[in-house]
């Protein structure tokens, strides 16, 4: 059963952050109430879904790693249950502010940040800019080059190409696993991965997010190379890619390179949605680095 706690992030911004899975009862485990409870000395981990994701696409990696963390999932602004402000600033200082008041509100602290795409790169500048927080980061299928302005107007184009409203989600589902020009060849996990982020409306299902907000998040990060603040992050590293996916392998691998402590994974058979699309294997890819840490 999913546990809601709310967090006030920057300027004020209302968050939902998500506990998934039940941690064990030891000895130091208080069984207690409140935000930072239950979970006693156990280490902590944050999860940070990507652009328009949401905290429930990590609900399966939260309950594995709930055995011997407390895991927590935040849905970021803009996205899933928490505010979407229309004036709210949308910039990467305004994510990463968001996700620095919430392990400090939650008491997680230094925990091993898991970050997919956008929320990969949040997590990372959030390592360089308080080290005291973040003890261990995953990066997942993130590229640390700029993506340019070409990129931009894709985006706005294929927001553009959705047939919104879906009628039914199976609609969505077909429509994002098979449809959507996108889907090079079905791809059954992108489909439930989108319709994981959509709502019924009185006129069909429309995602929970808008997508103008998206565009301005994403506007903040791909005109600029982001390769100075993995210099910068001084905790263990493990960099991860789908060998299907956006980030490429020789980037990979450089990213690892220019990290003080970085380490390599990839998964086979996996396209940007890695732990979606290959979960088993996901969990295999990070277990040993986890393991690695310890639960100090």
């Amino acid at each position: 059963m999913a546990r809601r706690i709310d967090v006030t992030g920057a300027g004020g911004v209302r968050l939902a952050a998500w506990e998934f899975g039940d941690p064990p009862k030891t000895d130091r485990t208080p069984d207690t109430s409140g935000p930072a409870s239950g979970a006693g000395d156990l280490p902590g981990v944050l999860l940070l879904h990507g652009l328009m994701g949401r905290a429930s696409h990590w609900a399966p990696t939260a309950r594995w790693l709930s055995a011997r963390h407390r895991a927590v999932a935040l849905d970021q602004r803009g996205h899933g249950r928490s505010d979407k402000p229309p004036r709210a600033a949308y910039t990467r200082e305004a994510y990463v502010g968001d996700v620095e008041a919430a392990l400090e509100q939650l008491g997680l602290g230094p925990a091993v940040l898991v970050g997919h795409a956008m929320g990969a790169l949040t997590a990372w500048q959030l390592a360089a800019k308080r080290p005291d927080l973040v003890r261990g980061l995953i990066i997942c299928d993130m590229r640390a080059s700029a993506l340019g302005a070409a990129s931009q107007h894709t985006w706005t184009e294929w927001f553009r190409a959705w047939p919104v409203p879906f009628a039914t989600l199976a609609d969505v589902r077909k429509w994002f696993g098979e449809d959507d020009p996108w889907v090079e060849r079905p791809n059954p996990a992108r489909g439930e991965f989108y319709a994981e982020v959509m709502a019924e409306s009185p006129d069909g299902w429309r995602p929970v997010f808008e997508p103008e907000q998206m565009l301005r998040s994403r506007e903040t990060w791909v005109y600029d190379a982001h390769w100075e603040e993995l210099t910068q992050v001084r905790c263990p590293t493990l960099v991860v890619r789908g060998l299907d996916g956006e980030l490429g392998r020789a980037e990979a691998q450089e990213m690892v390179r220019v990290l003080p402590d970085g380490q390599y994974a990839e998964v086979a058979d996996a396209g940007h949605l890695v732990h979606y699309d290959q979960p088993e294997a996901w969990r295999a890819a990070i277990e040993p680095f986890l393991n690695a840490l310890g639960d100090a």
